[in-house]
């Protein structure tokens, strides 16, 4: 395919990546319509899935390009689907448009079109090419693509440590590690989450927000998640009083207490029973299979050194952002990575690694 062809994939991959967050339990695709022949080509139509998963990225640029669409090319992030849900599947849009050409990144590994929305296409006499920027794509879509294939949440782990490795100093003590770049990062990978996971140890030691508080973004804050197997959460926790304006959700055992329960709820709290492991913890394998059935897609740890290491444990983990910065700790302190997590990245590789400020943020991902 032609240097056109990837340019256009890139501009329908840089639209689906602007409601990352916003679309599940659907996937955020990009589409782009170009009309016109070699060195007359014109963007006609170009949309994003909506907020809520529909309309779909296909039937918006279609409408977008109108009568422009016939004879066109579209370009579209994910295999457009084939199945009726909601809304008539794509496929019946894209013939009806008059389309000639699609150009699709990767396909859908969902049973209802997986290989048949490109089959259809083709079988109405429209030229399929299909792995255009595949790698990207299939990046874009792995919360689609991993809730699909094994019924969760893909897992993005994000810790800061400082440059000799540790998260945290003596129990109790703060520890400021990265920058104001770095933090700006962290809140625009929470608007593209679906949900952002901690534990209650850090519930309880940071008190944290776990909303986006970058200028603009802030009603992109993200579903906030607590795994807390007795309830230890305290109604006077930020999470708690400020449930009403942000959702949150917290997955416990049987063992919570009843009057526990009431408090929390009392306050907009959602607070769901999940499977108890043997060590009398909530079951995490149980609780993202939950998340799953839910729709959710896309799961932002920001949890401490300990929930990390034991979602490393139950190979949980897709992607791993360490972000490391300029200070020591100099004394014996937390480490970030222990040696479940270090076993984990040892098979991962670097997909991404980038200075923000003077601190680095080095992101690995499993391989394919």
């Amino acid at each position: 395919m032609s240097v056109l062809d990837r340019r256009f994939m890139r501009l329908a991959l840089a639209a689906g990546r602007r409601n990352l967050g916003r679309t599940w339990p659907n996937p955020s695709v990009g589409a782009v319509v170009v009309a016109g022949g070699p060195g007359a080509e014109r963007i006609v139509g170009l949309a994003a899935t909506e907020i809520g998963g529909r309309p779909h990225a296909e039937t918006l640029a279609l409408a977008m390009a109108g009568e422009a669409a016939r004879g066109a090319t579209l370009y579209v992030t994910l295999e457009p689907c084939s199945h009726q849900g909601r809304t008539p599947p794509c496929t019946d849009a894209i013939v009806r448009a008059g389309i000639a050409r699609v150009v699709s990144a990767v396909g859908d590994p969902d049973p209802r079109v997986s290989g048949r929305g490109h089959a259809l296409l083709e079988a109405a006499g429209i030229a399929v090419e299909t792995g255009l920027l595949a790698q990207e794509a299939a990046r874009d879509h792995l919360g689609h693509i991993t809730r699909v294939t094994k019924g969760r949440p893909a897992l993005w782990l994000k810790l800061a440590r400082t440059r000799d490795g540790f998260a945290a100093g003596a129990p109790g003590e703060r520890l400021r590690i990265t920058g104001p770049l770095a933090d700006g990062r962290v809140h625009l990978w929470r608007a593209h989450a679906d949900a952002i996971l901690i534990g209650v140890g850090t519930a309880r030691a940071d008190n944290p927000a776990l909303t986006v508080r970058l200028p603009g973004l802030e009603p992109r804050s993200p579903l906030r998640i607590v795994l807390d197997s007795e309830l230890r959460l305290s109604p006077a926790s930020t999470l708690a009083r400020t449930a009403h304006d942000v959702p949150t959700l917290v997955l416990t055992t049987r063992r919570a207490p009843v009057h526990a329960r009431r408090a929390l709820a009392a306050l907009g709290v959602e607070v769901e029973i999940v499977a108890t492991a043997p060590d009398g913890r909530v079951d995490l394998p149980a609780a993202l299979a939950h998340l799953g059935e839910r729709g959710l897609t896309r799961l932002c740890s920001e949890g401490g050194p300990c929930l990390a290491e034991a979602l490393a444990g139950a190979d949980l983990v897709d992607r791993c952002t360490l972000i490391t910065g300029p200070g020591t700790l100099a004394e014996p302190g937390l480490p970030a990575v222990g040696p479940a997590l270090a076993a984990r990245l040892a098979g991962f590789h670097v997909c991404d690694d980038e200075t923000l400020g003077p601190d680095r943020a080095a992101t690995y991902e499993r391989a394919s």
